[in-house]
């Protein structure tokens, strides 16, 4: 239920004296950034319905703030142990709160059995279901959408889970061992003895996967999932009867990395290609895939609406749906994904489990890679990798791992993110602080720098020029401004040679980034964009004139399906070449470009910084992290890990306060959910 509703909800209705203190204390909390509106509102809307009790409107409250800062649920166990802790506020903003809800229960027993007695809180699997707008499921307490697709995807995995394929081990063997022979061991040469003599997790994530309905392959930068995913999709074609009847799709949560997916993903086939020779025509097989779309754009998203035109009624005419940059999926989402495909589609998710959590509700590929490090792989699978692809795991990989632990493998060695970015990406990903700071102080000007004690002239700096060893800057981008072509003997010609300059400008501007952890605040995204933007003009590289000035860099920050621009987009403003008067949006796609007229975007953002979140799915050969003066809890060790692995080339660290970047590492984003339980 959106905010406007449950306001408009309680609008009409009178609160009783002995809670008016506490929904003033609500909305006090509203004004002061501790709490969000939408909590209060849900409380009122609750109390509207009859709910008098103080201690069941404060959980309602906590719930609903919680479940903005991406949590599924509020776990009374944690509730009653530290609700500190679990809200990341100070005692006193606690006890202001507690003392007005007392008596409050004491221990998760005590908060189970108040909240059951509330007739709008319906207790899940015990009770007749009269559609209350709140579930009390063993001890967590959920918003009823977020109950219902937490409920459905656990319900969905493990009927995926519990059904495997069909697979011709004699057939698969031969197919792996050639999409996987001894000249792959040249792109080991850089490793060590140790790790050459590895198990090859990318020929096991391929076995698993082809008898896999739901299969997931994570790993860090550099792993090689689209390396891997190219050869399962060789091996899924080489499989089939009729090849070139297989229906795939590839998709992703952002535009950006759907496009990343396709070309990387034709590269590696291309390169295949030469390899499996005309036994496999991969070329033509894989230019039947068309381009990866964004999972909004798969489903059939409806404007103004959350619903999809694909769902368990319409489903997805598909064999195979590949989804990249599944840590990205939030609850909801997988939830639509699941619905929309049929029983017999192989569903194959590919993401960094150690990345950031999705931007909305849920942690899906963290909750279902919870313990992919430790394989825990039973007989039955180890026979099959055995017979499959010649593969027979060390012991310490064997055990008893839930039916989709069986589905996941994890890629462990990096054979393009190494050397001393790599190596921070590491001990950050582990929370070594003390290894993080040595990594960050020995760092060299090319690859690693770190800039403690910061000020704002040194980001500003960083923004337009790079730094020494690490060049670039937005500088760079804009001095292609000038170059406009401006003359040609037809028009064609012309808007042809313009595409190909806007391409170079927008390839210069994706080749570096500002990255930050917060929004608001000089360190932060908001003050930050301005910041830059007014050094840019004071360098006279951009004239801003009006809003929409040549060269203005821009976020899309709401889906819109009339223009085709989605969330996380990224466009540069640009003359229209044949309309000086109205300047368009020019959009990178693949090695093209794609515009829209500025005039039509309605919901975009100035994106020369751009927050850490909003990055994923994106790679700059230099990132430039930005981390603020003082620590919060939306700074933590994923965060930080996520920010380094957007750095192809060059890193460079930015803390006003050196201590802020440890602290980051101290802090861990779990978030509450009830998927693995249910799963096991």
């Amino acid at each position: 239920m959106r905010s406007a509703d449950l306001t408009n909800a309680a609008t009409f209705q009178v609160i009783p004296d002995n809670l008016q203190t506490l929904f003033e204390t609500f909305d006090e909390f509203a004004q002061a950034g501790v709490l969000r509106r939408l909590g209060p509102a849900l409380a009122r809307f609750m109390a509207s319905l009859g709910m008098q009790d103080p201690a069941q409107l404060l959980a309602c409250t906590l719930l609903s703030e919680l479940e903005g800062r991406g949590h599924s649920c509020l776990i009374l166990q944690e509730l009653a142990d530290d609700p500190c802790g679990l809200l990341g506020w100070k005692s006193a903003q606690w006890q202001a709160l507690a003392e007005l809800a007392q008596p409050l229960p004491n221990g998760s027993n005590e908060w189970r059995a108040r909240l059951s007695n509330c007739p709008h809180i319906w207790l899940a699997q015990t009770q007749a279901d009269q559609q209350q707008p709140l579930v009390l499921d063993q001890d967590r307490l959920y918003l009823r959408r977020y109950w219902t697709d937490e409920s459905n995807v656990a319900k969905a995995i493990r009927a995926r889970a519990g059904s495997q394929r069909t697979v011709d081990l004699a057939l698969a063997k031969h197919w792996l061992n050639k999409l996987f022979d001894s000249n792959d061991l040249s792109a080991k040469s850089a490793e060590s003895a140790e790790s050459a003599s590895a198990p090859d997790w990318q020929k096991i994530a391929c076995a698993i996967a082809l008898r896999s309905q739901l299969s997931i392959i994570t790993g860090g930068p550099g792993t090689g999932k689209t390396y891997t995913v190219a050869r399962l999709l060789a091996l899924l074609f080489a499989s089939a009867a009729k090849p070139e009847n297989l229906r795939i799709a590839l998709a992703a949560p952002t535009g950006k990395a759907a496009a990343r997916l396709k070309q990387a993903i034709d590269a590696a086939l291309q390169e295949l290609s030469d390899k499996v020779g005309s036994a496999l025509p991969l070329a033509q097989l894989s230019n039947r895939m068309g381009a990866a779309r964004t999972l909004h754009s798969l489903l059939g998203a409806r404007p103004d609406t959350r619903l999809f035109a694909h769902h368990s009624g319409n489903q997805l005419d598909l064999d195979v749906l590949i989804v990249d940059e599944a840590s990205m999926v939030h609850l909801e989402m997988m939830a639509a994904i699941l619905a929309a495909l049929p029983a017999s589609t192989m569903l194959i998710l590919l993401g960094d489990k150690d990345q950031l959590a999705s931007v909305e509700a849920g942690a899906v590929l963290g909750d279902l890679c919870r313990d992919a490090e430790a394989g825990g792989y039973n007989d039955q699978t180890l026979d099959y990798l055995s017979s499959s692809c010649g593969v027979k795991l060390p012991a310490q990989f064997r055990g008893d791992a839930a039916a989709m632990g069986q589905q996941t493998v994890m890629l462990r060695q990096s054979r393009r993110f190494g050397g001393p970015i790599g190596k921070l990406a590491l001990a950050v990903n582990s929370g070594n602080s003390a290894a993080a700071v040595a990594s960050l102080r020995a760092g060299d000007s090319s690859n690693l720098h770190w800039i403690t004690q910061a000020q704002s002239k040194q980001i500003l700096e960083l923004a337009l020029n790079g730094r020494s060893g690490a060049e670039g800057g937005y500088r760079s981008y804009l001095s292609l401004l000038n170059q406009q072509p401006r003359v040609y003997a037809d028009p064609a010609s012309l808007v042809a040679e313009h595409e190909l300059w806007a391409l170079q400008l927008l390839q210069r501007f994706e080749s570096f980034r500002i990255l930050c952890a917060v929004r608001e605040g000089a360190w932060g995204v908001a003050g930050l964009n301005t910041a830059i933007e007014l050094a840019l003009e004071s360098q006279k590289l951009i004239k801003r004139h009006t809003e929409w000035y040549i060269g203005r860099p821009v976020m899309i920050t709401r889906n819109d399906h009339g223009t085709g621009v989605y969330n996380g987009d990224i466009g540069i403003c640009l003359p229209d070449p044949l309309r000086a008067d109205a300047p368009r949006v020019y959009f990178l796609e693949g090695q093209t470009v794609r515009s829209v007229l500025a005039t039509r975007l309605r919901e975009v953002v100035t994106a020369y910084a751009m927050t850490v979140h909003k990055s994923q799915g994106s790679e700059f050969s230099h990132t430039v992290l930005v981390l603020p003066e003082v620590a919060s809890p939306v700074l933590s060790r994923e965060l930080v890990y996520t920010g380094i692995t957007r750095a192809r080339s060059n890193f460079t660290l930015v803390t006003p306060v050196a201590s802020v970047f440890e602290e980051a590492l101290k802090r861990r984003t779990l978030r509450a959910s009830g998927l693995t339980g249910l799963l096991a």
